[in-house]
């Protein structure tokens, strides 16, 4: 049997909601998967702790964060809970996180399941694609500094390293050994996205990763500017393997991705570091529809699938690895069926129903042989 600890952040919100709802996922998974133990551990922290307490992620639920083999976090952060310098708590938590995790690398998936609401006329031989943005520098890097004179000029910096840059580089050309490749011809592809042709910065990501593209003769390589990105990616989303690019752009870009998939509702994402990782879905806490229990919670269930997805190749686990294509598959099926979806989906389904259906379906003939 293979144990693990993993620790929760509900966080604000509609997160409690959609973490409630993945402990009905989790619970399921300890009948179908008996050789695969979790163990979970919730703590408070975001907004409504700051309100409360002054402090958004005291060093105790850090700590547990730091022991945990993984964490799992719904969302945090509300619009009216603000530091004394008008700023929202949520950046401050989420980059403390990624910096005292080394989280470097920032996974979002963009993958269309039949039955999910698509704006595209043309989806060509379908979309699943990753985006990876680099998690720790770029724009981000200027995070709490940066500089204001007076009330005339702002500035902030752009940082890229050729250590930083490497990890995020490696990490994408190692997915895309696992992937299928792209939709279109099943060729495993890793696009490095910037905008080498104007900015230093972008000029030397770009031949940072290029350098390590030589180490993966067997993935191919290319690079397309951003902007131009943002036009493929709607026009010709089945093109494409995986993106890796600065943390800015990643931000904007997986956003876009997300839109063209049904919504952030199913837009699942993972963090991940050389020893630790964060999992968590790419919406906010929705303060506007909190406690109302019609919050979709996808997005944070297919987290779940990703976090145990990544703890089954990091300690070559094989029931960890199968429960993740489980809860995928589970979540594909109550798709496609559409009876079981919340409103922002074009459904009528409660937060509660659409799990009870996912984990309905996760032990269902066909989801156990998929995983076989």
């Amino acid at each position: 049997m293979s144990s693990y600890q993993i620790a929760l952040l509900p966080g604000d919100g509609i997160g409690p909601e959609t973490m409630d709802a993945t402990r009905i996922i989790f619970d399921r998974v300890a009948s179908a998967f008996p050789r695969l133990q979790l163990n979970l551990t919730s703590h408070r922290a975001g907004a409504e702790l700051y309100r409360e307490t002054g402090e958004t992620l005291p060093r105790a639920v850090l700590d547990d964060c730091l022991a945990a083999d993984a964490v799992l976090l719904a969302a945090i952060g509300l619009p009216d809970v603000r530091q004394p310098d008008g700023t929202e708590v949520q950046p401050t938590m989420m980059v403390g996180l990624r910096r005292a995790l080394g989280l470097h690398s920032a996974v979002r998936p963009v993958k269309l399941f039949r039955g999910a609401p698509c704006p595209l006329r043309d989806v060509g031989a379908g979309i699943d694609f990753v985006i990876i943005r680099e998690n720790l520098e770029g724009l981000f890097a200027s995070f709490g500094g940066g500089s204001l004179v007076g009330n005339e000029v702002a500035t902030d910096t752009l940082v890229v390293t050729r250590e930083g840059t490497t990890k995020v580089v490696d990490y994408a050309f190692q997915l895309a050994r696992r992937r299928g490749g792209r939709p279109s011809d099943g060729k495993r592809r890793v696009t490095c996205v910037d905008k080498a042709n104007v900015f230093r910065s972008f000029a030397f990501f770009r031949q940072v990763f290029q350098d390590v593209a030589q180490s993966y003769p067997d993935i191919e390589s290319d690079a397309i500017y951003v902007d131009a990105m943002s036009l493929y990616m709607v026009q010709n989303p089945s093109d494409f393997d995986v993106l890796v690019m600065e943390n800015q752009f990643g931000d904007i870009l997986s956003d876009l991705g997300a839109g063209i998939v049904g919504g952030l509702g199913l837009g699942p994402s993972g963090e991940i570091g050389q020893e630790h990782a964060l999992f968590q879905p790419s919406h906010g806490t929705a303060p506007q529809i909190a406690g109302q229990n019609i919050a979709n919670p996808l997005a944070t269930i297919l987290s779940a699938a990703m976090m145990l997805d990544w703890l089954g190749q990091k300690h070559e686990d094989h029931e960890c690895s199968s429960a993740a294509i489980a809860i995928e598959n589970a979540v594909a099926a109550v798709l496609e069926a559409g009876e079981a979806l919340t409103p922002d989906i074009g459904g009528k389904a409660s937060t509660t129903e659409v799990a009870q259906a996912v984990s309905a379906a996760l032990t269902s003939p066909n989801i156990a042989a998929s995983t076989a």
